[in-house]
């Protein structure tokens, strides 16, 4: 499973209906779900994003598709990265010559 980290702004739109967001965020836990992966966490944030979210996926056009989905709706912007355990990276730099 692959990692990604999910920093999201709400829309306009996302802000005026903003008590509709808990549902929103069930739904892409299912979402996540049903696509194989898992939405680890979902938190509320103060500053240059409103939330992250963390969530693992079979592979990145899975990821890809369910953030196209959401997005689609117009409630949300996300900016993703991909992230890597600990115990990865220090099999990425075991590897450097």
């Amino acid at each position: 499973m692959e990692t990604y980290i999910i920093l999201g702004s709400y829309t306009k739109e996302g802000v005026s209906e903003i008590k509709e967001s808990p549902a929103r965020i069930e739904a892409a836990r299912k979402a996540t779900e049903e696509a194989g992966g898992k939405f680890l966490s979902w938190h509320l944030t103060m500053g240059r994003y409103d939330f992250v979210a963390i969530t693992q996926v079979p592979d990145s056009k899975t990821g890809a598709s369910i953030l196209l989905a959401i997005g689609g709706l117009g409630k949300v912007r996300t900016e993703t990265m991909q992230a890597f355990t600990e115990s990865e990276f220090k099999e990425m730099v075991a590897g450097l010559s």
